[in-house]
């Protein structure tokens, strides 16, 4: 009988035994799963630091393409430049970029809110000039001062003149006025002087400004007479505010040209001429144009033209 509650005994002490390593493995086989979860839930977020994405791939995770839903990040430095040398358009396309605000921050001596004081003084002109631009209908033209023509920075701008006596008229600057013009004065066609005084006043006081009108149409572009793809000069006629600069393509980017002082932007080795063409006025407007082929003296007109202010 003895015996018997011995082996009794010995039998439940390893049914016992055995409970307790099934039921310790199965807690660690759960504690193993457990740990193991965030990792299979997480996926591919949670990889190696080699296979993670690069900052440059999640900026382009970020783009609009591949991130609908969600807030884009800020662009990097290099979205912005990719955006602000996007393809040219063509001259029937509406401007790139938007008109400063204001201020004229690539403005020379003629700059908006100033107010110059001279003289005016007038001659007989069919509107050429200094300038290099044709003969026009329209006869309110001036010829600027040396010091404010500012080796051509003053053409193609125009200016309300007013007298002491109240009348005013606003011309387009088409020549140059040397030697005997004072800083500040104008020389005005006869037909523009006339709407100031009388002829027989021969010059008058006056005050000016630069202005932006409105009923200016478009643009156009001409290549000077002699360029080619080795040697080409620019022009730039209609333009509704003073230019500031013109660039031509360049690779993948824009060369800017020196501007002579017969308005015509030089591009002494050739290179971009025949190309997209990028003009920005003193607002820092620019207006991208393409399509202008080399045909030396041909107008050649666009659709478009600087914002008026």
């Amino acid at each position: 009988m003895h015996g018997r509650w011995l082996f009794l005994s010995a039998a439940v002490v390893l049914i016992v035994a055995s409970l307790t390593v099934v039921i310790l493995s199965g807690h660690q086989a759960d504690a193993g799963r457990v740990s193991a979860a965030p990792t299979s839930a997480t996926g591919a977020e949670v990889t190696p630091a080699s296979a993670s994405p690069t900052p440059s791939a999640r900026a382009t995770e970020a783009s609009p393409s591949v991130s609908a839903g969600r807030t884009a990040s800020k662009k990097s430095p290099s979205a912005t430049a990719s955006s602000a040398t996007a393809p040219p358009l063509k001259a029937s396309a509406v401007p790139v970029g938007q008109p400063a605000s204001g201020a004229a921050p690539l403005a020379g001596r003629i700059r908006p809110g100033v107010t110059h004081r001279g003289v005016a003084t007038f001659y007989q002109t069919d509107g050429t000039g200094a300038c290099l631009y044709d003969a026009s209908s329209d006869v309110l033209t001036g010829a600027m001062n040396t010091a404010d023509y500012e080796g051509s920075k003053a053409c193609g701008a125009y200016v309300v003149v007013r007298a002491a006596s109240g009348a005013s008229v606003t011309v387009r600057i088409t020549n140059e006025c040397p030697g005997d013009c004072a800083v500040g004065q104008i020389d005005l066609s006869a037909q523009a002087f006339a709407k100031l005084a009388a002829p027989s006043a021969g010059r008058v006081p006056i005050t000016w400004e630069l202005a932006s009108p409105g009923d200016v149409g478009t643009l156009s572009v001409r290549y000077k007479t002699g360029s080619t793809r080795y040697w080409c000069g620019i022009q730039v006629i209609g333009h509704r505010n003073p230019l500031a600069r013109l660039e031509v393509r360049a690779g993948s980017g824009w060369r800017q040209l020196a501007r002579a002082d017969y308005n015509y932007f030089l591009a002494e080795d050739g290179g971009g001429c025949g190309g997209p063409i990028r003009i920005t006025d003193i607002y820092g407007e620019q207006l991208t144009v393409d399509g202008i082929a080399i045909r030396p003296n041909v107008v050649q007109p666009t659709r478009v033209q600087f914002a008026r202010h």
